[in-house]
């Protein structure tokens, strides 16, 4: 099932992705109904789970992107956070969902809310694919969460470690002894 060097182990087959983006899809939809939202995918590890959610919704929504870097190279987190492209929609008085693939430290998704309520959106929602909470540095509530995982390095459906394995259609554990 795998031949890839330094995959331990699949966690979540292209199936499952699939079936669990296409109920949060539908989960967003009912509760957004007669709402135009605004989604902005956090670049580049959103990407992949953001195109798929958004032909999961049964409702009008518009897409804006947001890229912020915060691990380099590592499998953790520096801390330091860095805005490396702005979104281009004006957002005051609009309904956003936020889109990220994992909240890990919760550094990144807490600083991308802070900065986007600075810009007086009518609400701000997230959608998270994947929740790590046994990382978590910084509290930060997602209201709709696709998998929980456990403490290890993950990768696949958009998520890298050095740029690699993004194209991969499920995500698994990355080996630990992998540098």
């Amino acid at each position: 099932m795998n031949n890839l060097p330094n995959i331990d182990k699949i966690l979540f087959s292209e199936q499952d992705i699939l079936q669990r983006v296409r109920e949060l899809g539908k989960q967003i939809s009912s509760e957004h109904q007669n709402v135009d939202i605004l989604l902005i995918c956090i670049l580049k590890g959103a990407l992949v789970f953001t195109a798929d959610l958004m032909r999961c919704l049964e409702l009008n929504a518009d897409l804006d992107f947001i890229q912020i870097s915060s691990y380099g190279n590592k499998t953790e987190s520096s801390g330091k956070i860095n805005l490396v492209h702005d979104i281009t929609t004006n957002i005051e008085n609009k309904s956003i969902i936020i889109v990220d693939d994992i909240i890990d430290s919760g550094l990144t998704l807490s600083y991308v809310q802070d900065y986007l309520l600075s810009k007086k959106p009518s609400s701000i929602k997230t959608c998270v694919l994947l929740n790590k909470p046994a990382r978590r540095a910084k509290y930060v509530n997602a209201d709709y969460i696709g998998f929980d995982v456990p403490d290890n390095f993950v990768v696949g459906y958009g998520l890298d470690f050095k740029e690699q394995y993004r194209g991969l259609r499920y995500i698994a554990k990355l080996d630990a002894n992998t540098n």
